[in-house]
């Protein structure tokens, strides 16, 4: 990966939907020559797929938490990890080194969500020993660049 990659993802991230012309006016590249770096950069697996950033708070999501998680023992890991994962709430899910087994970054409506999420939903997940949960004030950044 070279810097006109670089600068191709930058303008990718900043706008997936940008079109090949414009990026090939970008980065002084053909369209053709562009086409094919991101085809490459796809089929290597940097680029894994192309989304869209929702805002959550515009559809009610107006608290942000990350909760850690011990597990009772081992052979409850793998249950826990699939049933975790399906959850709608949790954004991401990170199995971690230190007292606790796992960091979820968990997004819910109010107080009231959280509170059926903590006590009904993350009770009833196999393994599930404690929680701690920490209460997110703001985002100053949430991103990854190259």
């Amino acid at each position: 990966m070279d810097a006109t990659d670089k600068k191709i993802l930058s303008i990718l991230k900043e706008n997936s939907r940008e079109s090949a012309s414009e990026i090939a006016k970008r980065v002084s590249l053909s369209v053709p020559a562009v086409t094919e770096r991101i085809r490459k950069l796809e089929q290597g697996g940097v680029i894994e797929k192309y989304t869209l950033r929702i805002n959550p708070c515009e559809l009610g999501y107006n608290l942000l938490v990350f909760v850690l998680v011990k597990i009772d023992a081992s052979r409850n890991l793998e249950a826990f990890q699939d049933e975790v994962t399906a959850l709608a709430n949790v954004l991401e899910c990170h199995h971690i080194a230190g007292p606790s087994d796992y960091l979820l970054k968990v997004l819910v409506k109010d107080m009231q969500d959280l509170e059926t999420f903590l006590s009904c939903t993350m009770k009833d997940l196999p393994g599930m020993a404690e929680t701690q949960t920490l209460f997110c004030l703001s985002t100053l950044k949430e991103e990854f660049s190259v």
